[in-house]
Order: C-alpha cells, then structure tokens, then sequence
C-alpha cells in the first residue's frame, strides 16, 4: 500500500512540473518567477523548487542578469527529437535536398503548431545569400506563403483563432493590418483551386516563396513545404515551372502518407 502511495505521490509530481514547463513553453520569451507561478497557478515557493530541478537538469534556464526562466537547452532538444520522429519530417526529407538542388533556392518543411506554422526542416539553397532559415522560427499566419496554405486548409474554428491571434500580434508592433475576411476566404479559395501559395516581398522585400501543402491518409494538411528564392530570380517562367515542381513533390510525400493521389485531368474534347 505504501509503494502505490508512493508511485501516485511520484506521477503527481510529474504532472505538478509540467504545469511549470507548459508556462514555458507557451510564454514569449524567459519570464519572471512571479509570472510564472501566477500562469501555472501555483506558489512561487512551489514553483521555484521545480525550476531549481529542471534547471539542474538543462530542462530550464536561468538568466544570470535578471533571474527570470525559459526553456533550456534539454527541452530544444527534446522537442527536435520529437520532430524527427514524425514520419512526415522523414518522407520529405529527401524531397527538401532534390529541390534544392533542381531550383538552387532555399526549401522547408513547416508544421502547424499552437502558434502557427513552424520551421522544423530545410535545405540551404545557393541562391539565398546571407538570408537565413531558422529551424524553430514561426511564420505569421497571414503574411507568408506558407500560412495562407495552411489557413486554405485548417478547419475554420482554427482558422479564426489563428487569425485573431496574429491581428493581436501585428497591432502590439504597430504592423500593417492583416487581410480582411473577405480577401482571406478570396485567397482560400484561390490556393485550393492552384493547389498552391505565392508571395513576393512579404517576409523579406528580397525574396519570393512559393508554398504547397502535403496531406495525410485522411485528407487533413500535413505540412506545408516553401520555396524561397530573389525575387530578381523568380521570374514568370521560373515561377511557373518551380510551381508545377513543388506541386509534383508535395504530391508524391502525400501520397507516401497515405493520401489518394489526384485524379488525372482529361483533356477538354474539341
């Protein structure tokens, strides 16, 4: 009876710290002990003693300068390790590489997470000069190639809160206003019937994307893989032929998922 005790007492404990290591997670960037206690709704006592454990063990961190806590190097770890176990990340794999090695531009992989779309893979491409693609960047919803695939896609309670959340954002840093509803439900439509996204100028004045979705077994989106590259490179033909390209590899790793490949189009009878 004691050692069941025991072992509750034990599991309980697990669940207590990561009430502490959900705060982290979802919180902007390293934040005060107070913050923290308060969002887990727990006492800052409380809370310190687990801080004090999880920084130990490289799960949390401390900032020497103003003692406030954010995810340490153990938790970026654990969460790549995560992402290379999702079989989407391995199937496009070698996709990203043959891209880039047919168009010279930047390719990655994102998925969508509670913040948006994330980075979790890429392949450098010569062409993209000193701009670089961080793994773990998120991308705004509804000013990059890569979120408007995924609002085109997402059920569309997500769609809404997705939306409203970065209106929130851009208005805090005083950024331009998001697209209206109609112009989002316009490029909705638009990207379902091209079975594409593409942007110039949006993330970086420099530089074009080109963005597709990859779908699973049940037909939900996936992952979404982007291409970058200058704008000055992208020309009409270009974009043309790196479009139907994108299109061709995204429907291969669909269809490696599980997805039913698309119907053959017949030709319009004279």
């Amino acid at each position: 009876m004691a050692d069941t005790e025991q072992s509750r007492r034990r599991v309980q404990s697990i669940e207590v710290g990561f009430r502490v290591l959900r705060v982290l997670r979802m919180a902007e960037g390293p934040l005060p002990l107070r913050e923290i206690a308060a969002r887990a709704n727990m006492p800052p006592s409380k809370v310190h003693l687990y801080l004090v454990s999880f920084v130990r063990e490289n799960m949390a961190y401390q900032d020497p300068h103003n003692g406030h806590y954010g995810l340490g190097t153990f938790a970026i770890q654990l969460g790549l390790a995560a992402i290379r176990q999702l079989d989407v990340v391995g199937l496009a794999a070698e996709t990203l590489t043959e891209l880039r090695d047919k168009t010279d531009c930047a390719i990655y992989l994102s998925l969508w997470g509670d913040r948006g779309p994330c980075i979790v893979a890429k392949a450098d491409g010569r062409l993209q000069g000193a701009f670089l693609i961080r793994l773990g960047y998120i991308l705004p919803v509804t000013t990059s190639a890569t979120g408007l695939v995924f609002l085109a896609h997402l059920p569309e309670a997500e769609v809404a809160r997705a939306v409203a959340a970065q209106a929130a954002y851009d208005a805090a840093r005083g950024d331009t206003p998001a697209p209206t509803k109609e112009e989002l439900a316009e490029s909705g439509e638009r990207i379902r019937r091209e079975g594409y996204s593409s942007s110039a100028g949006m993330l970086n004045r420099n530089f074009a994307a080109i963005a597709a979705p990859i779908f699973d077994h049940s037909g939900k989106i996936a992952a979404t893989i982007t291409l970058l590259g200058p704008t000055d490179f992208m020309s009409k033909a270009r974009l043309k032929d790196f479009s139907k390209m994108l299109l061709a590899s995204t429907q291969a790793v669909s269809e490696r998922m599980g997805a039913l490949p698309k119907p053959v189009e017949k030709p319009a009878k004279g």
